[in-house]
């Protein structure tokens, strides 16, 4: 019996699809890339597409194309070394820039970081007459300013006054107790109705002369204690760590 002849095991002719397959599907994802990129704007997006398909640059997988500024694998941020500001450190910039651009204030306010928020601090003679806790006509100015800053921010507003440790007994003020919290109030209330600041963000605290922020044993010393702060709350724990 003749043998039968093995049919041929070459190509098949349909090769062809799976190259035509290939290449609709790239297409299709790199018009998709297309609408992405022209949907959302984004120019820094733009630029990392074209630089990938031209083969240089960064791949397009380290990028959130909808951001363009926070990398998603191992890429760098596009701000300069410091990544997104959480808003404590957004907050403080402001702060510092609001001094640097009140030059004429640099030798009045301070300006800390502090574990409640950032804290914008006033020496209390440039407010108050000693004894007193009737705002100074001169001292306006510089709260006017402080209010622009504070207006610019959502954040709460605690005042705090400090004196320092020599005792106080007049009829307005038996204590220490009495004139810094009278002078913190005096504060809030400038800015709330002097100013037009929304209430609800303020309140007001005194605590005498016992947060001192250096001994009492000099002039110099005690002149640093007699101060009013003016926190801006970041934390919020901010009003319950005096």
């Amino acid at each position: 019996m003749a043998r039968e002849k093995k049919k041929s095991e070459g190509l098949s002719g349909n090769e062809w699809m799976s190259t035509y397959s290939d290449t609709v599907t790239l297409l299709m994802t790199f018009f998709v890339l297309l609408f992405v990129i022209t949907s959302q704007n984004n120019e820094s997006a733009s630029k990392v597409v074209l630089e990938a398909l031209n083969g240089g640059g960064s791949s397009i997988l380290q990028f959130d194309l909808y951001d363009g500024e926070v990398p998603l694998i191992g890429g760098e941020s596009d701000i300069e070394g410091e990544g997104v500001l959480t808003k404590k450190e957004q907050t403080y910039k402001e702060a510092k820039d609001f001094l640097s651009n009140n030059q004429e204030l640099k030798d009045i306010v301070t300006i800390e970081d502090n574990e409640r928020g950032v804290l914008v601090q006033l020496k209390d003679n440039i407010l108050f007459e000693s004894a007193s806790s009737q705002l100074r006509e001169d001292s306006k100015m510089i709260l006017n300013k402080v209010s622009d800053l504070l207006s610019n921010l959502d954040n709460d507003i605690l005042v705090e006054g400090h004196t320092d440790n020599i005792p106080i007994n007049t009829y307005d003020f038996p204590s220490n107790w009495e004139l810094s919290a009278d002078r913190a109030v005096n504060v809030v209330r400038y800015f709330v109705e002097a100013r037009g600041l929304d209430p609800t963000r303020f309140s007001a605290s005194g605590y005498g002369e016992y947060h001192p922020v250096a001994p009492n044993d000099t002039y110099e010393n005690m002149a640093k204690n007699r101060r009013v702060n003016i926190l801006i709350i970041t934390s919020q724990e901010g009003e319950n760590n005096g």
